[in-house]
């Protein structure tokens, strides 16, 4: 394809489309009227050789075509902005800017605290707001809204207008009472499912199975959730000096076991590490104290 007969505009208007999912807001976005937006598109399907978009009930639907282009032609734009953008240059060090950033519990506990000392140390101009993640969907929709800048945490759902890094994988491990441990220093799959667990569900404590859960149903076993609680903090100590039994993420556990008197051990059965992800937009390549600061998450991230 010879690039000097490539309109620049289209591109501009496919993201538009891939955003809104519809013409006549895409339209507005651009700048376009709803006639001159459907024009765009006609021209737009002729350069890809593709319908890109096709209409239903919920919207103007991307193809696989249109979701495969989603990224590239993005990550294009954001450059091409970052270039032409006025004082595109960043000092941390003296700039002054609020950030917002939305995290799991884990990330509260495991992430943030790093993160803050890193914000103070190289910029103490930068006020970060961290708001809870409860409704991983309805974070995600703020996320590409423009409502936070960020999204910290495991299991976050995906988007064709969200971008994701990895940070760091976490595993699993079991806790009990450090006294307990004594007696018996390791777990075997029998006393694993025979004792009450202790269970941490981020929906407010309503016990519905996880992936523990999961894992034990293709083995044919299953475990009795004797206490759920509201808040993952909460579990290492309910399970101290009790029978109990729990499973999490081994970083928050090795943090609270001195503290709350519980004993870290292996899971005695195979499970799934998870990743811990962060996820942004493409404001994150036009906007260079944000892209500072999705860089130095990163950084903060690999010394975990």
């Amino acid at each position: 394809m010879n690039l000097a007969s490539v309109d620049l505009n289209l591109l501009v208007a496919f993201e538009a489309l891939m955003d809104e999912r519809n013409v006549t807001r895409a339209g507005e976005r651009v700048g376009l009227a709803q006639p001159s937006m459907s024009s765009v598109l006609t021209r737009l399907r002729a350069l890809f050789g593709d319908d890109l978009f096709v209409r239903s009930a919920s919207g103007m639907q991307p193809t696989a075509k249109a979701l495969a282009l989603a990224r590239p032609i993005s990550e294009a734009l954001g450059q091409i902005r970052g270039v032409l953008a006025p004082g595109s240059s960043f000092d941390p060090a003296t700039a002054r800017r609020r950030l917002s950033i939305a995290v799991t519990d884990y990330g509260d506990l495991v992430v943030i605290p790093p993160l803050v000392a890193a914000l103070r140390r190289e910029a103490p101009g930068i006020d970060l707001v961290v708001r809870p993640i409860i409704d991983a969907a309805a974070s995600a929709a703020n996320l590409e809204h423009g409502d936070v800048d960020a999204l910290i945490g495991g299991h976050l759902p995906a988007s064709t207008r969200i971008t994701r890094c990895t940070l760091f994988e976490e595993n699993f491990v079991c806790i009990r009472d450090v006294g307990r441990a004594k007696q018996k220093a390791r777990l075997t799959r029998d006393d694993y499912t025979r004792l009450p667990h202790a269970l941490f569900s981020s929906a407010g404590g309503d016990g519905l199975p996880g992936a523990i859960d999961t894992m034990l149903a293709r083995h044919g076993r299953k475990r009795r959730t004797a206490v759920t609680l509201a808040h993952v903090v909460a579990v290492p100590f309910a399970v101290a000096g009790t029978d109990l039994v729990a499973t999490m993420a081994e970083r928050i556990a090795r943090r609270f076991a001195a503290s709350a008197g519980v004993s870290v051990g292996p899971v005695p059965y195979d499970v799934e590490a998870f990743t811990i992800d962060l996820l942004y937009t493409r404001r994150a390549t036009t906007d260079p104290a944000l892209r500072w600061f999705i860089a130095l998450v990163d950084r903060v991230c690999k010394k975990l």
